[in-house]
C-alpha cells in the first residue's frame, strides 16, 4: 500500500462530496471500498478497527424511536406549542431552537438531540412559512457548541475525561462552559443578523396559528403513550451517565428494541425498518473507512506528532497549536481518530518534564469540538441533520454551509484562543 494512493482516494472522494458531482452516499461508498481495493486495510481492520458500530448502532435506534414517535403527532405538538409561545415570531423561535439544541447536546448526545430536533422544526417552518435553511444551520452549530461543555456532550471530551482522571464531570462544566457560552451568543448574534430579514412571519400564518388547538393533533390510538414512555426511558438513561456510566448506544437500542414490541400490532416490524435512514448509515460507514485509511497510512500520526515538533515545548505556543490544528483538522476529517492520536502524544510532554499540561487538554478539546462547526463533513450530529433534510426535500449545499460554518469556526477558536490565555496560560506563566 502506497501513502501517496491513499492520499489520492481520500482527496478525491472529499472533492466529490465538496463540489456536490456525485451523490454523497455513493461516493463516500465508493471512497471506502477504493481503500479496501489498493490494500489500505485488510477487510477484517475495515469491519471490526475503522467502522464505529457503536455510533451506527446509535443512529439507527435513534432513527427507529424518532419515525414511530413521529406517528403519533408529539412532534407537531411540540412545534404548535413552541410557535404559540413566542407568538409566531421567526427570530424568537430561530432563538429558543438553538438554545434547546445547546443546552440538550451539553447533557445528551448531540446526535441525538438533533435527531429530536428536526422533524418539530421542519413542522414548525412549513406551518409559518419559514425557509428552513436558517433553523437547520443554527441547529448544526449548536448541538457543537453545546457538545463542548461537558463531559458526555461531544465524544472527544469523553476520550480526554478517560485519559485523564483529573477531569471529571464537574470539570468540563467549570472549564468550559463559560466560554461555550460565550461562542454560542456570539454565534447567535452573527446568525441573527444575517437571517433577520427572512425569518419574519406573514399575519395570516400569525392569525392561523392562534386558531390551533396542538392537542387535535395527538393521536392517542397510534401509540403516543408507549413512544412517550420510551423515549423518557431513554433521555433519563443518557442522562445517567456520570453516575452509573451507562453506555448510550446500549440505552438507545435497548429502548429502540422495547419500542417495538410494544408497538408490534400497529406498527409491524418490517414497515419501520423501510423507514430508517439507511442512506445515512451507509454514509457514515464509508466516512469512517476513508478516515481509517489515512490513519492507517500514519496520516493522523505524523500531523499530530509534527504539531508538538513545531513547538519545542513551550507550553504556550504548544496550546495555541494544538488548540487551532486541531481545530482546523477536525473540520475536515472526523475528530474522534484525531483526538486518539493526539492523546498519547500529549501525554508524552508529561515524560519531557512539563509540569502543567492542563492548558493542552482544554485546548484539545476546544478545538476538536468547535472545530466540528467547520464543514458539514466535521461533526457526526452536522451529517445528520444534512441526511435529515435531505429526507425532506431540503437539500444544505456544501459550499452554502462553509460560507457560515468557516467563519463561526474561526471565531470560536479565535474566543477560544482568548479564553485559554487569561484562564490558563498567563496565571501560570505569571506564578
Amino acid at each position: 500500500m502506497s501513502p501517496m494512493t491513499v492520499l489520492i482516494v481520500f482527496v478525491s472522494v472529499y472533492i466529490l462530496l465538496m463540489t456536490e458531482k456525485w451523490n454523497r452516499v455513493l461516493a463516500a461508498m465508493a471512497g471506502g471500498v477504493a481503500m479496501l481495493l489498493i490494500g489500505a486495510f485488510p477487510i477484517e481492520k475495515a469491519l471490526f478497527t475503522y467502522i464505529d458500530w457503536k455510533t451506527i448502532t446509535l443512529l439507527f435506534s435513534m432513527m427507529l424511536i424518532v419515525s414511530l414517535t413521529s406517528k403519533t403527532g408529539f412532534f407537531e405538538y411540540i412545534a404548535i406549542r413552541f410557535a404559540q409561545w413566542v407568538n409566531g415570531n421567526g427570530l424568537a423561535l430561530l432563538v429558543l431552537f438553538s438554545l434547546l439544541a445547546a443546552l440538550g447536546s451539553a447533557f445528551l448526545a448531540n446526535v441525538t438531540i438533533a435527531m429530536l430536533l428536526v422533524p418539530i422544526l421542519f413542522k414548525l417552518t412549513r406551518l409559518l412559512e419559514l425557509p428552513p435553511i436558517p433553523f437547520l444551520i443554527m441547529t448544526i452549530l449548536s448541538c457543537n457548541i453545546g457538545g463542548t461543555a461537558t463531559l458526555i456532550g461531544d465524544p472527544p471530551n469523553m476520550m480526554i475525561g478517560q485519559a485523564v482522571k483529573h477531569f471529571t464531570f464537574n470539570a468540563f462544566i467549570e472549564n468550559l462552559l463559560p466560554v461555550a457560552a460565550l461562542v454560542y451568543v456570539v454565534t447567535l448574534l452573527i446568525m441573527s443578523a444575517l437571517y433577520r430579514d427572512v425569518l419574519h412571519v406573514k399575519e395570516d400564518r400569525k392569525l392561523l396559528l392562534k386558531g390551533i388547538d396542538p392537542k387535535d393533533y395527538l393521536k392517542k390510538n397510534r401509540g403516543l403513550v408507549q413512544s412517550l414512555f420510551v423515549l423518557g426511558l431513554v433521555l433519563v438513561g443518557f442522562s445517567l451517565y456520570p453516575m452509573f456510566h451507562l453506555d448510550v448506544t446500549t440505552v438507545s437500542l435497548a429502548g429502540a428494541v422495547l419500542l417495538m414490541l410494544l408497538l408490534e400490532r400497529v406498527y409491524p416490524p418490517e414497515t419501520i425498518l423501510k423507514e430508517v435512514e439507511w442512506g445515512t448509515l451507509f454514509f457514515f460507514m464509508g466516512l469512517f473507512l476513508l478516515v481509517g485509511g489515512i490513519e492507517e497510512a500514519g496520516f493522523i500520526d505524523e500531523i499530530a506528532r509534527e504539531i508538538l515538533r513545531m513547538t519545542d515545548g513551550d507550553m504556550k505556543r504548544t496550546a495555541f497549536v494544538i488548540l487551532w490544528g486541531t481545530g482546523l483538522l477536525s473540520a475536515i476529517v472526523d475528530n474522534i481518530p484525531f483526538v486518539a492520536a493526539m492523546i498519547p502524544v500529549i501525554q508524552e510532554f508529561g515524560e519531557f518534564g512539563m509540569v502543567n499540561m492542563d492548558p493542552l487538554w482544554w485546548s484539545l478539546a476546544l478545538g476538536a469540538c468547535l472545530g466540528g462547526n467547520g464543514t458539514l463533513l466535521g461533526s457526526s450530529s452536522n451529517l445528520v441533520i444534512a441526511g435529515l433534510a435531505s429526507k425532506e426535500d431540503v437539500h444544505i449545499k456544501f459550499y452554502q454551509y462553509l460560507l457560515i460554518g468557516v467563519p463561526v469556526t474561526l471565531i470560536s477558536l479565535a474566543i477560544s484562543t482568548v479564553y485559554v490565555y487569561v484562564k490558563y496560560i498567563q496565571p501560570f506563566l505569571g506564578g
